[in-house]
């Protein structure tokens, strides 16, 4: 899973767009997971109701990390990471998550199974 959004940095930011030309958050984040064979829907208040919650220091790569009042997520990478789209007028890309908007905009994260465990990591 990681390297598939990863593999997506660059890929523009689109206003309810869901595959590689073009993302907005949540969908990005159902495009890796359908890759992954999870199938999630769009926008980021449903995908926050999925899965079971993880608190911020047990986050492992391919969880859901929820900014901004479920206005924004991301797919975090590890070490502090995670990729998301960004917003009009960018792209997808990494950004940490102690960077200040990001950290007075946590909400939380969540965790959801995939098919295979090692494609949380292994793409």
């Amino acid at each position: 899973m990681v390297p598939l959004a990863l593999a997506l940095v660059g890929a523009p930011y689109r206003w309810g767009g869901a595959d590689p030309r073009g993302f907005d958050c949540s969908g990005f984040v159902m495009y890796v997971y359908g890759r992954a064979g999870v199938s999630l829907p769009h926008g980021t208040a449903k995908q926050y109701r999925l899965g079971t919650p993880v608190a911020r220091k047990e986050l492992a790569p391919g969880d859901i990390v929820f900014f901004d009042r479920l206005n924004h997520s991301g797919i975090y990478i590890g070490d502090g990471r995670f990729v998301h789209a960004s917003k009009s007028g960018d792209a997808v890309k990494v950004a940490r998550l102690d960077e200040a908007w990001f950290e007075r905009r946590w909400v939380g994260a969540r965790r959801l199974p995939v098919t295979d465990r090692q494609s949380r990591s292994d793409d």
